[in-house]
Parts: structure tokens; C-alpha cells; sequence
């Protein structure tokens, strides 16, 4: 499997037989957007920073499957579980839902937090079980910030965590975010080096402590 990051919370993950890509934005946020073909998209939440999927294509004639709310799926052996949530600590009552996404492509189980606003509660802690790799946002603003994501971290045990939707160089929102440096002092193993490609298969997991991956664009 290879996972790229983009920005934001947008990545692709490559497996062997199927492409998913999650939480696209177009070019108005200042980043580089790449062409893409994917079988599946993810949405977490109708924000424009999220869900602007349309420049990317499907693989051969098929268009990609949107999947943007809770349920599951299956599409081309991509088994996705959609959780609802809250973009806010308030209910949804400030800034919406949000759909946290429990992905499984090549025996690999990721967990996709989207924007979330909130610590998990229990059934939500319950579904997201066992996920072997987390995409977390961790940058504050109008999502959780370092410390509230290396709670959930301790709530669900990942053995990777690849910290996302935080300040970088060229990103333009509306909402000022906190850069990495935060988060790498509340979890305290970040490594120094960052990569554009992370590739990972089953058998290479971590069987004991707590890897953390930090990529760039």
C-alpha cells in the first residue's frame, strides 16, 4: 500500500488493487491539487476544503463511488464504515456533523477522522477498534488540536499515526491552524524527516510502539 498526503485531509491511498482518495479540495486553498483517478472518494463533511471531488476521475469508464455519510460499503474490496460525528464540540450545534471513516484496503484497517471537533465518544471508540493506521487531524482552529488528538490516540491504540489539517507552508484558510509543532510535543515521537510517499504493507506494521509518520505535499 501507498499513502500520499496532500494537504489538509486529503490523501490517496494506493492498494494493490483499488484507489481511495479522501477529503479532495480544489485550488482555491493555496496548495497544489493533482490529477487523480480514483475507484472510491471519502467526504467527510460538505465543506469546500473537503469535498470538492468532481476534478477527480474514475478508473477506466466507471466514475468514482462517492461515499460521503455514515454506512457501509464495499467498493472493488475497499471496505469502508462511515461513523457519525460532530465538526464541533457543541452536538453539531456551531459547525455540523462530520463522518469519521474506518477504511480496510489490502488486510490494512485506517482510521480517517475527517474534521473532527470532539474525543470519541464510546460507540464511536467502539466501531474505530482496532484501526492499524490513523489520519488525525491536530492543528486546532475549527477541528480538534494536539491535545485532544493525542487523546484519541491513547482511546484507540493505532500502531501508526500520520498527523493531518495543519498549518503548512502555502495553505490559505479562513481559520488560522497550528502547525506540527504542537502535536509533536503532546506525543513526543515525532521523527524529524518528512516524506511524500509512504508505502506500508501488513506484514512491516509495528508490533509494539507507537510509529508516527510526518508528511509533506
Amino acid at each position: 500500500m501507498n499513502i500520499y498526503w496532500y494537504g489538509q485531509s486529503f490523501f490517496k491511498i494506493e492498494g494493490d488493487k483499488s484507489t481511495l482518495v479522501t477529503d479532495p479540495f480544489d485550488n482555491t486553498f493555496g496548495l497544489k491539487v493533482p490529477r487523480l483517478s480514483a475507484d472510491a472518494i471519502t467526504i467527510s463533511h460538505d465543506h469546500p476544503d473537503h469535498n470538492s471531488y468532481e476534478a477527480i476521475k474514475g478508473v477506466g469508464e466507471n466514475k468514482p463511488f462517492i461515499v460521503s455519510g455514515p454506512g457501509e460499503y464495499e467498493i472493488k474490496g475497499i471496505l469502508i464504515q462511515g461513523v457519525p460525528s460532530f465538526h464541533d464540540d457543541k452536538e453539531g450545534a456551531s459547525l455540523g456533523k462530520n463522518t469519521i471513516y474506518r477504511i480496510e484496503i489490502d488486510g490494512i484497517t485506517i482510521g480517517h477522522l475527517g474534521d473532527l471537533g470532539h474525543v470519541l465518544a464510546n460507540g464511536q471508540v467502539e466501531k474505530m477498534e482496532g484501526v492499524d493506521i490513523l489520519l488525525i487531524p491536530v492543528g486546532g482552529g475549527s477541528t480538534i488540536d494536539a491535545k485532544k488528538a493525542t487523546e484519541i490516540i491513547s482511546q484507540l491504540e493505532p500502531r501508526i499515526v500520520i498527523p493531518m489539517h495543519y498549518e503548512i507552508p502555502g495553505l490559505k484558510t479562513k481559520t488560522k491552524l497550528s502547525d506540527l509543532s504542537s502535536f509533536c510535543k503532546e506525543i513526543g515521537v515525532c521523527p524529524k524527516e518528512k516524506i511524500n510517499k509512504f508505502k506500508i504493507s501488513k506484514k512491516d506494521l509495528p508490533q509494539d510502539n507507537l510509529q508516527v509518520i510526518v508528511m509533506e505535499p
